[in-house]
C-alpha cells in the first residue's frame, strides 16, 4: 500500500509534540504509515454503519463525530484524508466533506497521542532526536 498522506503535516504534529527534540524523517514515514492503516480501517467500520443506515455515502456520524471542526483548524491535508477513506472501501460508497473532516480530525488526535508517547519514549531513550523507531515500539507497547 503507498503511503497517500504526505510526510510534512505528520512531521509538523510530531514536531508539536516533541518540544525541543528533533524529528527524524524516518519517524514522519513511519506515523504517516500507521495513521494511514487506522484511517482506512476507521473508514471500513464507517462504510458499514452507513450501509446498515441505507446509505452509500459516508457521513461524520459514521465515524462518531456529532460536530465537525472547521477545516481551517487541522493540520492534515483533507485530498489524501479522503483517498486513505475510500483505499480499503467499496467504490459505491461516497465520502462527505464533513466525514472527510470528520475523519482527518480523529486522525490528528491520533497523531498527536501517538507523537507525545514517541517523544516521551525518546527522551526515556536519553535521545535528542525522536526516531522510527520510538514509532513502532508505541505501537509494539500500545496496540
Amino acid at each position: 500500500m503507498s503511503v497517500e498522506l504526505p510526510f510534512a503535516p505528520v512531521d509538523t504534529i510530531i514536531r508539536r509534540q516533541a518540544g525541543d527534540l528533533r524529528v527524524s524523517s524516518g519517524a514522519a514515514e513511519e506515523l504517516a504509515r500507521r495513521v494511514q492503516s487506522h484511517g482506512a480501517a476507521l473508514a471500513i467500520d464507517a462504510a458499514d454503519r452507513a450501509g446498515d443506515d441505507g446509505r452509500k455515502t459516508l457521513m461524520a456520524q459514521d465515524f462518531g463525530v456529532q460536530q465537525v471542526v472547521s477545516r481551517r483548524e487541522l493540520e492534515l491535508p483533507i485530498a489524501p484524508i479522503d483517498r486513505i477513506a475510500r483505499l480499503r472501501i467499496d467504490d459505491r460508497y461516497r465520502v462527505s466533506m464533513d466525514a472527510r473532516i470528520a475523519l482527518a480530525d480523529i486522525l490528528e488526535d491520533y497523531t498527536d497521542n501517538v507523537a507525545g508517547a514517541a517523544a516521551t519514549l525518546a527522551r526515556h531513550a536519553a535521545r535528542r532526536t525522536v526516531q522510527a523507531e520510538d514509532i513502532e515500539t508505541y505501537f509494539a507497547l500500545f496496540e
